[in-house]
């Protein structure tokens, strides 16, 4: 045992049992092999595993905060009124067996007239690993994944069937609600790591990411949309239509409308089933032609001859 388990967790050693299980839960999350594919995540899932099997365990924590590092040596007939060592470096912790007050020391040696024997030959490998004596049943891990969705993905909701893990990866049918925001998460009950010692399985939390698109963009429930309209249109005024994630709706664009002005459809947004949806908003974005006819041309310098609109002091 390389690493202090407490400090594997990231706790103290006077932390609660629900402080344990938290640190444990959270860097589980993190390094679980089935969802961080780096080099040593394997490891220090293993390392945190172990140290919440011993500290979960008030039997084997308390042996652990007397013994340390040998805490595996130490049988559980063992004396702690001969234990003479204390945490004693790591060395090999020796047995005095036979009768007349004797004792054991920790960091090799023995003491003279007792027959040392070698605890790590009584008890093997027998505390080793995850599924070691005492350790009871250990909560499965719960896993966090990240689910791309377009934005008319999450406007719908519906079913998906997605696989985590590349081919022959973990498959799961996912119902997603409407109106899913970014950074929402959908809990799957119990389709986490799996549980040691009959211990129930974790959870899996899979975090929405809505991808970007050219169209749409998003302010939590809020869509904002660009509105392209004509000079005419935009100084006039008309009825244009309008692309939104539920379909085309007609807007009112206001006499005199500049570019950046914004028009409100309420509730055209996100939806929200437990609340109030969120807005659309229809950005205006003045369009002119690129190429005029000769009669465009000529209208336009009609309008600018008898025109005293000046743009830059307005």
């Amino acid at each position: 045992m390389a690493t202090d388990f407490y400090d594997a967790l990231g706790v103290s050693r006077n932390a609660s049992a629900e402080e344990i299980q938290q640190a444990y839960r959270k860097l589980a999350r993190r390094y679980h092999p089935d969802v961080n594919h780096d080099p040593g995540a394997e490891e220090r899932f293993k390392e945190i595993s172990e140290a919440y099997q011993v500290l979960s365990d008030p039997e084997q924590r308390t042996k652990y905060d007397r013994f340390g590092a040998d805490f595996r040596r130490v049988p559980e007939d063992f004396d702690e009124r001969a234990y003479a060592g204390g945490r004693g470096g790591g060395g090999r912790v020796r047995y005095a067996r036979g009768g007349g007050g004797g004792g054991a020391q920790g960091f090799g040696g023995g003491f003279e007239g007792f027959e040392g024997v070698d605890i790590e030959d009584l008890l093997g490998g027998l505390f080793r690993g995850r599924g070691g004596r005492g350790g009871g049943p250990v909560p499965g891990a719960d896993q966090e994944a990240e689910l791309e969705l377009t934005v008319e993905e999450a406007y719908r909701g519906g079913r998906r069937h997605l696989t985590f893990g590349g081919p022959g990866g973990r498959e799961y049918d996912v119902t997603i609600p409407p109106g899913v925001v970014d950074g929402q998460r959908i809990r799957l009950a119990g389709q986490g790591g799996r549980g040691s010692g009959n211990g129930p399985p974790g959870d899996l939390y899979l975090t929405v990411r809505i991808k970007p698109h050219p169209r749409y963009r998003l302010s939590g429930r809020d869509i904002i949309v660009d509105l392209p309209v004509s000079p005419w249109e935009a100084a006039l005024g008309a009825t244009v239509p309008v692309t939104t994630p539920g379909g085309e709706v007609k807007v009112k664009v206001r006499p005199g409308s500049s570019t950046g002005t914004r028009l409100r459809l309420r509730g055209e947004g996100m939806p929200n089933p437990k609340g109030t949806p969120g807005d659309l908003y229809a950005e205006v974005r003045v369009m002119v032609p690129k190429k005029l006819s000769k009669r465009e041309r000529e209208l336009f310098a009609e309008l600018a001859a008898v025109s005293d609109f000046d743009p830059r002091r307005t």
